[in-house]
């Protein structure tokens, strides 16, 4: 295996200095019969603090069949973070875990050297699917520790004025999520009322993005568009979110990721030879255990030598 040619995507901290506003737009993909929007990692913009991938998928609305349905498949370097607004998505890992997701809760899975899951629609569901699928690079000290899942019913939300503000990862103005973390790093759902504004401090060494869910809203007298990703760079120690109508956005930061990394399939890693070996050991049924739970055959890696798109609720 050694010297093994692998078609990762190199990812670095390009951290401002300073605030600026800037947009990215996403990418529509196609993943089986799921349509999501890639908003991280886009071209200029690979990281935001130790957030390394971003997808948004609905909303839907459907009468039969599974929307989701991602076979199972392994992870190593990385925590998956399942977000959702609104519907049902069934969690079942390798080491046993078996979860129900619904709004209002997160998912949060630690890989660390390897952990394999699937995802799906449960039998009995709302009819609805909406969410947002984010990964986290584990930092190098951290990133061999044991595979671990966490499910957390209801996060803490706050309400203010303008809105109400979910936080899923991190800690935002006294509110801090039971989620275990690694890395300094802040997610939240903010709901803007209409006619107002939600006013949120900030971290001045923290890099900031936002993307929205839904609405309308604007930031710095700009408004925003959904399946956009807009930087709002660093050295801000508060914003303040607007809304004529009412809206809905995500924010996520962090301090600039200090450690460069290579993302392929659903591998993070710091060499290609890690990847490789991944790779091999998911084909040869070493060190990521099974999905017993999952009823259905497991997904195949992609060719090393070919780029290949994550899962959208991987």
């Amino acid at each position: 295996m050694s010297g093994e040619r692998v078609a990762a995507e190199t990812c670095v901290a390009l951290g401002a200095t300073q605030q600026k506003l800037e947009s990215y737009p996403g990418r529509e993909i196609e993943l089986g019969s799921l349509a999501v929007t890639r908003l991280l990692p886009v071209k200029g913009k690979r990281l935001i603090g130790p957030w390394c991938f971003l997808d948004r998928y609905g909303p839907f609305t459907f009468a039969e069949g599974r929307p989701m349905d991602v076979a199972a498949h392994p992870h190593i370097g990385l925590q998956t973070v399942t977000w959702l607004l609104d519907g049902e998505v069934v969690h079942n890992d390798s080491l046993g875990y078996e979860s129900l997701l619904r709004s209002s809760g997160v998912n949060v899975m630690t890989s660390g050297n390897g952990i394999a899951h699937a995802e799906h629609t449960p039998t009995r569901h709302s009819g609805r699917l909406n969410g947002v699928q984010l990964w986290v690079a584990l930092p190098d000290q951290h990133r061999h520790v044991n595979a671990s899942f966490q499910h957390v019913d209801r996060v803490p939300l706050y309400e203010q004025r303008g809105g109400i503000i979910q936080v899923f990862a991190g800690g935002l103005d006294g509110s801090i999520s039971p989620a275990t973390h690694f890395s300094d790093l802040l997610g939240a759902d903010v709901m803007v009322h209409p006619r107002t504004a939600v006013d949120m401090p900030l971290q001045p060494a923290y890099e900031y993005a936002a993307i929205v869910l839904g609405g309308d809203c604007s930031v710095d007298g700009e408004r925003l568009h959904e399946r956009v990703l807009y930087y709002l760079g660093t050295r801000r120690s508060d914003v303040s979110f607007a809304s004529d109508s009412g809206g809905r956005l995500l924010l996520i930061g962090g301090p600039p990721f200090a450690e460069t990394i290579l993302m392929w399939w659903n591998f993070v890693a710091r060499t290609p030879q890690e990847i490789a070996d991944a790779r091999n050991d998911w084909e040869e049924r070493r060190r990521f255990g099974e999905v017993t739970a999952y009823d259905g055959p497991r997904l195949a890696a992609p060719s090393l030598v070919r780029f290949a798109n994550p899962n959208p609720a991987s």
